[in-house]
């Protein structure tokens, strides 16, 4: 598909907006950030947020491939998390806060990057890209976007690490954010595992998943999702003071995008039309709830 001048402007549109809500949430939430190379260190790791995609985009595009995707964004992630504790650590040693937000965020960004690597690499492609990575401009849209929601989804982290006060001892508000964390992760690494398995399975092709978590939820994957973010989120929120409250945008931007924009609406979608002429998927599309896992 060639790329026309409404593509190139609606890319350059995104970019500029990706630039535009980075740069407005690292300044609302730097109230007690360190600097780091004399800018704010918030500032700093949202602009590294989106030139590690840049850098990653360029061959990418070249090569016409999606492979590497959701591994750049993993790795990220664990970059950005690196550099706030290395930034930090520089004016006062990390907190037992900071270790075991930053620990936490670890885990996950290293199991999910790599579950989705090999979902691809066993599948071979991503359908979500063939029409984007036929054009460079088009192709640069997704990458720009992931350098935003790693920025958005990590800012609760990036402002714990990069506190220039000393944080508060571990509290009650801490153990309940890490329990919400650990029942979160849990549901999502069942739910992945319980849709892969299912998949492999040859009667299973071109049906839909109705059994384990997936009969309570046709998305708990995403109910997972949400909650272990909400659970960062509020162990996060004793170190806030001031603007810095805005880092709680985190939990609800996952929230949103996962139940208002690219998630759920663009799942159901594609699955009813796949299977909206059979009753069976109809009534369990009826009888079960979209995201909370419950009977």
């Amino acid at each position: 598909m060639p790329t026309s001048k409404k593509d190139v402007q609606l890319s350059l549109l995104t970019f500029a907006a990706v630039l535009g809500i980075s740069a407005a949430v690292a300044s609302a939430v730097d109230q007690s950030s360190i600097s780091l190379w004399g800018h704010s260190a918030l500032v700093v790791c949202a602009a590294l947020a989106l030139l590690i995609q840049i850098a990653a985009w360029i061959p990418a595009s070249i090569k016409k491939t999606e492979v590497y995707f959701d591994l750049t964004g993993g790795l990220t992630y664990l970059i950005l998390v690196a550099v706030s504790l290395w930034a930090g650590s520089r004016t006062t040693a990390p907190s037992a806060r900071e270790w075991v937000l930053s620990g936490l965020v670890s885990i996950w960004a290293i199991r999910l990057a790599s579950f989705l690597f090999l979902r691809i690499h066993r599948a071979g492609k991503d359908q979500r890209f063939d029409d984007l990575k036929t054009s460079p401009i088009r192709f640069l849209v997704p990458w720009s976007l992931q350098g935003l929601w790693v920025f958005l989804t990590l800012v609760v982290v990036l402002v714990v690490n990069l506190q220039s006060t000393e944080a508060p001892p571990l509290g009650l508000l801490d153990a309940i954010g890490i329990f919400l964390w650990v029942c979160g992760f849990a549901i999502e690494v069942i739910a992945d595992r319980q849709k892969t398995a299912f998949n492999r399975q040859a009667q299973n092709r071109n049906r839909w998943i109705d059994t384990g978590l997936w009969s309570l939820s046709r998305h708990p994957n995403y109910f997972g999702e949400i909650l272990l973010w909400t659970g960062i989120a509020l162990a996060g929120c004793s170190v806030f003071t001031g603007t810095e409250w805005w880092a709680l945008i985190s939990p609800l931007f996952v929230a949103i995008l996962l139940i208002k924009i690219s998630g759920i609406p663009l799942l159901d979608r594609k699955a009813f039309a796949k299977w909206g002429h059979d009753p069976d998927y109809l009534a369990y599309r009826s009888t079960t709830r979209a995201l909370l896992p419950l009977p």
